[in-house]
C-alpha cells in the first residue's frame, strides 16, 4: 500500500470514530490530525437544562428496612424486592399488605429478587397485636419522587437523556426499576449552597402543579431515559446542537444548561480541567470546575439537582454534569454525551421492536 493511501485510510478511520453517532442534518468540515475531511451528516440533539420533577414507581417492593421488634424473624434483607406472594404479582405496598393478610397464613412463599437473581422465601406472617393484621416484618418502599436536570432531547425520535446517574432509593443506596414512571414541569423555589463536606441542594417543587411532560421507562447508572409528551417552552438552543463525541471533549472553556432559580434554564461558564480516555460506559469522563461568577454566588458551584446539565463545547453538546466533589463544590465530574444515547437510542430501538 503506498503512502498516499495509508494517508487516506488513517484520516477515513478517524472521521468513522468521530461521527459514530451521525444523524440526517447540516454537512460540516472537521479538522482531523491537521487534515481538513468532511464528515458528512452530523447528529442533532436539543440540549436541556430545565429542572424537572421524577416521580418513579417502582417494579415490585423495595424492603428499605425491618421491624425494629425482633419478634417476627425473617429471610428478607434490606434491598430486597418482593415481586410476588405465593405466585401473585405485587407492585405495590398496598397490594403486598393486602395479600399477607387475606392468604390468612402463618407463612407465605415469596418471589424475590436479591442481587439481580430471583430467589424463593419461605417468610413467616404472624398476626400483629395492635390492629390484627399478618404482617412480614420488614418496612416497604414502591415509589419515589425527586428533582433533577434534562439533558437533551432526541428531535428525530423524542427520546430523552437526563440526570447522568441512577435514581437510587435514600435508604438502601439500591438503584430502583421502573414499572412506569413520569418526569413533570418543575420549579426551582430555593438553594442549599455547597460547601466544603457536604453537598448543596436544589429545592424544587413540581407535585402540587402535576404538569407531565414525558414518561420514565428506564432507570440505569447512566440516568433516567424516556419520551418527551410535550416539549419545554424554554429552550435555550431551540434549534439543537452538533454531538461531540468524546474525541471532540478537550481541556479548557466550556459551558453548562442549568436551572437554578425561579427564572428558568441558563448558560453558565465552566472550565474542563481533564478528558479521560474511555472505551466503554463511566459516569466520570471529565473533570470540570465551575468559574461563573453569576453560579457560585447563587449555588457555590455544582449542588444536588443539577445532575444532568448539559455540557457544551465549541458549539457541540458533549456531555452531562453527574457528580460534585464533596471537598470542593466548584469542582465536579461530567460523563461523554455518548455513553447517554447508548441508553436513549437502546431504549427507542426497543420500542421499536416491541
Amino acid at each position: 500500500m503506498d503512502e498516499k493511501r495509508r494517508h487516506r485510510l488513517g484520516i477515513a478511520l478517524a472521521v468513522a470514530a468521530l461521527t459514530l453517532y451521525a444523524w440526517p442534518g447540516t454537512r460540516v468540515t472537521v479538522e482531523v490530525s491537521s487534515a481538513q475531511a468532511d464528515v458528512g451528516e452530523v447528529r442533532t440533539l436539543i440540549p436541556g437544562g430545565q429542572a424537572v420533577g421524577v416521580a418513579l414507581r417502582t417494579q415490585g417492593v423495595l424492603v428499605v428496612s425491618r421491624a425494629s421488634r425482633q419478634e417476627i424473624r425473617t429471610p428478607l434483607r434490606v434491598g430486597d424486592v418482593i415481586l410476588s406472594v405465593q405466585g401473585e404479582r405485587v407492585d405495590s405496598a398496598q397490594e403486598l399488605a393486602r395479600r399477607v393478610s387475606a392468604l390468612g397464613r402463618d407463612s407465605v412463599e415469596l418471589s424475590v429478587l436479591r442481587g439481580g437473581k430471583e430467589i424463593t422465601l419461605q417468610a413467616a406472617a404472624p398476626v400483629s397485636e395492635t390492629d390484627g393484621r399478618r404482617r412480614l416484618g420488614v418496612w416497604v418502599r414502591d415509589s419515589t419522587a425527586g428533582v433533577g436536570t434534562l439533558s437533551y432531547i432526541d428531535p428525530q425520535t423524542q427520546a430523552y437523556g437526563a440526570l447522568g446517574h441512577a435514581i437510587v432509593d435514600g435508604d438502601t443506596g439500591e438503584m430502583l426499576s421502573v414499572l412506569d414512571g413520569a418526569i413533570m414541569q418543575a420549579r426551582v423555589v430555593g438553594v442549599t449552597k455547597g460547601e466544603s463536606g457536604r453537598a448543596g441542594e436544589l429545592r424544587g417543587s413540581f407535585l402540587k402543579e402535576n404538569q407531565q411532560i414525558g414518561t420514565l421507562s428506564h432507570n440505569c447508572a447512566y440516568g433516567i431515559y424516556g419520551t418527551i409528551d410535550v416539549q419545554p417552552q424554554t429552550l435555550l438552543y431551540p434549534q439543537g446542537l452538533p454531538v461531540g463525541g468524546r474525541a471532540y471533549a478537550h481541556p479548557g472553556k466550556a459551558t453548562i444548561l442549568s436551572t437554578v432559580d425561579e427564572d428558568g434554564p441558563r448558560e453558565y461558564s465552566v472550565e474542563i480541567l481533564r478528558c479521560f480516555a474511555q472505551d466503554k460506559p463511566s459516569q466520570k469522563g471529565m473533570i470540570l470546575r465551575v468559574t461563573d461568577q453569576r453560579l457560585l454566588q447563587k449555588t457555590g458551584g455544582i449542588v444536588q439537582g443539577m445532575s444532568g446539565s448539559p455540557i457544551i463545547q465549541d458549539g457541540r453538546i458533549i456531555g452531562a454534569v453527574t457528580h460534585v466533589y464533596l471537598s470542593d463544590s466548584t469542582q465536579g465530574y461530567g460523563m461523554y454525551i455518548e455513553w447517554m444515547l447508548e441508553q436513549s437510542d437502546g431504549m427507542a430501538s426497543r420500542q421499536t421492536a416491541a
